[in-house]
This record gives structure tokens, C-alpha cells and sequence, in this order.
């Protein structure tokens, strides 16, 4: 049977996520597209295809991880949303 997990006391707050999971991605997606240069090197007899391969894959994580969780424009929402409903309303003079 499947465990049900707690729902969050604060909703509200973002999901930041799991650190565990954006390196995973890195090193999957350099390990991954590497194998791959690799082999094209090996069939095709070339030396640089497995350097291109390992940058195409961190790159692809990068952006995988940027999209898994966020990026840096919804924090900044976030964090800007926040001040703005924290902040006290001020009295016109």
C-alpha cells in the first residue's frame, strides 16, 4: 500500500525542492549524453564528440532542473509578492 504524506502546514510557501533530485539530473544527463559521445567517437573515429556530449548533457540538466523547480524567476515572484502583501499600507498625508 502507498503512503500518504502530510499535507504542508504552510501551503503557501514554495516548493524548493530536493537537492538530491538537481544532482542526480547532472550527473545522469553528463553520464547519459557522454555514453553517447562516446560511442559516436568509437563508430565514427573522431576524439571530441565525447566532450560535446558530456557539455550537451549538464547543459540539458541544467535546464531540466531550472524547469523541475522553478528557476530563479518564480523565487523572485515569490519573494516579491511577499514583501508586497507583508508590507503595512501607508496613510496618504
Amino acid at each position: 500500500m502507498a503512503q500518504q504524506q502530510a499535507p504542508s502546514e504552510h501551503p503557501d510557501e514554495p516548493h524548493y525542492g530536493d537537492p538530491w533530485l538537481a544532482f542526480s539530473y547532472l550527473v545522469s544527463g553528463a553520464t547519459i549524453y557522454g555514453l553517447i559521445g562516446w560511442g559516436l567517437d568509437r563508430w565514427l573515429g573522431t576524439k571530441y564528440l565525447v566532450v560535446i556530449g558530456i557539455m550537451l548533457g549538464v547543459a540539458l540538466a541544467i535546464y531540466m532542473t531550472f524547469g523541475r523547480f522553478g528557476g530563479l524567476g518564480s523565487r523572485q515572484d515569490n519573494q516579491s509578492q511577499g514583501r508586497r502583501e507583508n508590507e503595512l499600507p501607508r496613510d496618504s498625508e
